[in-house]
């Protein structure tokens, strides 16, 4: 079965692993690249999709979104977790293609109509480009195939916040719009993306694989192992972005439940995601009235580390 996507991303280690799956894997259809501001700033996000997909020998279009989150400042880029250049601070060779002259919430409202109930949304940054895309054609919840969202935490707690996961605390406003649009929405957060360690074995098989691309997986990966190992305490790094690919092709490895989602916007627990499980009472209804979406839960850790390694090794 084909998968056709838009990848909606702010590359990024993670981001970078994940791009070259989604360039690799037979079994999808890479419509465009929309990049976002968050690991990096939005010029290196968009530089770096471009360069990818080049390394890879492809040409696939990348359309800039957005710079910044809807309404709260925003926080500089994590140059100490991803480097400077969003690639572990390695030296890249140049770009020669050119970026879509549309705006990434155009790109995605262009794509999705010309195939209606095909194309996956599959968005592993802050969302701002499709809270952006929702606000171009609202209709969009009822044409897309599904979302995909990389972000949020239920059970895990925070990676940037006690509470509140990166992507999520990155642009509360947008998330809080895009995980109660209604449109049929998985999120893969870090109850299972914290349970997958890709290993230095892992990435030399896949350095081995995947050519000039690989030089630039295994050269950033090792800047960002060395950011898990202090903060964590593991040897390796969490794939988080390649595990909405992992889920979009193996959900059999995830264990999912139904349920209603909501973004904190401010305060404290800005960016929290809260999870109002499908049926279960609480003491009012508040928690309960946003549309129906679908969370990973558990996950087979290794099982997805290994499709990782061997799609691009």
């Amino acid at each position: 079965m084909s998968h056709p996507i838009i990848f909606d991303t702010d590359p990024g280690v993670d981001d970078a692993q994940a791009i070259a799956i989604a360039l690799r894997h037979p079994e999808i259809e890479l419509l465009g690249l929309t990049t976002t501001y968050g690991n990096v700033d939005i010029e290196t996000a968009t530089h770096n999709a471009l360069l990818l997909s080049e390394l890879a020998g492809r040409d696939i279009p990348v359309a800039q979104g957005s710079a910044g989150p809807l309404v709260k400042p925003r926080h500089p880029a994590p140059a100490h977790i991803h480097g400077a250049n969003g690639l572990g601070n390695i030296e890249l060779p140049e770009v020669k293609g050119k970026k879509d002259p549309r705006s990434a919430a155009q790109f995605i409202v262009d794509t999705v109509n010309a195939r209606p109930g095909e194309v996956t949304l599959v968005a592993v940054g802050p969302v701002g480009n499709l809270a952006a895309a929702l606000q171009l054609d609202p209709a969009l919840t009822g044409k897309v195939r599904r979302v995909v969202i990389m972000g949020g935490s239920i059970r895990e707690g925070g990676n940037v916040t006690p509470v509140a996961e990166a992507n999520m605390f990155n642009d509360p406003h947008a998330a809080q719009r895009v995980l109660t649009a209604g449109w049929p929405l998985t999120l893969v957060g870090l109850d299972v993306t914290h349970r997958c360690v890709l290993s230095q074995a892992h990435m030399q098989r896949i350095e081995a694989g995947q050519g000039e691309l690989g030089r630039v997986l295994a050269g950033s990966y090792a800047f960002y192992r060395d950011f898990y190992r202090e903060f964590l305490g593991i040897d390796g790094c969490c794939p988080h972005d390649s595990c909405a690919l992992a889920w979009l092709l193996r959900p059999e490895l995830f264990t999912t439940a139904p349920g209603h989602l909501a973004v904190v916007t401010d305060g404290l627990a800005e960016g929290q995601t809260l999870f109002a499980p499908e049926g279960r009472g609480f003491i009012q209804e508040r928690w309960s009235q946003t549309p129906l979406a679908e969370v990973c839960l558990e996950v087979d850790g290794e099982a997805v580390v290994e499709w990782i390694a061997d799609t691009l090794s």
